[in-house]
């Protein structure tokens, strides 16, 4: 599966709201920041710094974290961080990949190679498994864009490959290289995208027992609790039956 966002509730349902709030807005800001000192900290002449503060709004961060963010970035103590990739393998064999936005590599890497071997996993090269993903770009919009008919069509006009609706968006699905351009089309017709990123996406995906399945999640647990992880990936997927006695 790609991430393991079906498991988010069942991870953090009791008493971790707040702290996962605070958590993610961290994370936000780090994105802003970066992007800001990659270039000229305006959003409307950057365009990596607009989605970055457009996927900070969406998560409902507030206008003064977001300006504190872009303002950090020309500050003269700004931290320089740096986008890091780290690959390995989880319990059950599983294939994990670990995005983070670290100032220091030697804290990161090893409280990520800590992660793993805590829970039975073991840290890989990088390209040790992402070989066996596709890094695709997901454009999300609220159901209120337009109907399933309507977003299929705006999506191949733009270029795009798939688009998928569940419950409460669409996310129109294309290839990394084309996610600028398909998300600039996309604003052109229906407005402002709720967010635009990049994921991993797995080829193939792992069954995991309840036992592997409870080992694993606690380790993406670990390991997105983690001031400078950004997201994790993983290729597991777990039966309904088990994923009913766990939320249960």
């Amino acid at each position: 599966m790609a991430g393991h966002s079906q498991f988010k509730n069942i991870m953090h349902r009791k008493g971790k709201q707040d702290k996962m709030k605070s958590k993610l807005f961290s994370k936000l800001a780090r994105e802003i920041t970066v992007a800001a000192k990659d270039g000229v900290p305006d959003p409307a002449m950057n365009s990596k710094l607009r989605l970055a503060v457009n996927n900070a709004r969406a998560e409902n961060m507030p206008k003064d974290n977001i300006e504190r963010a872009i303002k950090k970035a020309s500050g003269v103590d700004a931290a320089n961080y740096e986008e890091v990739r780290y690959e390995g393998y989880g319990p059950g064999g599983t294939a994990v990949i670990v995005e983070a936005l670290t100032d220091n590599r030697n804290r990161t890497g090893g409280n990520v190679r800590a992660a793993f071997t805590k829970y039975g996993g073991q840290l890989g090269e990088t390209g040790s498994v992402s070989f066996s993903f596709s890094k695709l770009g997901e454009i999300t919009y609220p159901l209120s864009a337009g109907s399933n008919d309507a977003m299929l069509e705006a999506a191949i006009e733009a270029g795009a490959d798939d688009v998928v609706t569940d419950e409460e968006n669409h996310v129109v699905v294309c290839t990394f290289e084309a996610m600028s351009e398909v998300s600039k089309a996309l604003e052109a017709t229906l407005g402002p995208a709720k967010s635009v990123k990049s994921v991993w996406k797995p080829q193939n995906t792992v069954p995991l027992d309840e036992e592997k399945a409870i080992t694993a999640l606690k380790m993406i647990d670990v390991l997105e609790d983690d001031d400078d992880v950004q997201n994790v990936y993983t290729n597991f997927e777990v039966t309904d039956e088990i994923m009913a006695k766990l939320a249960g």
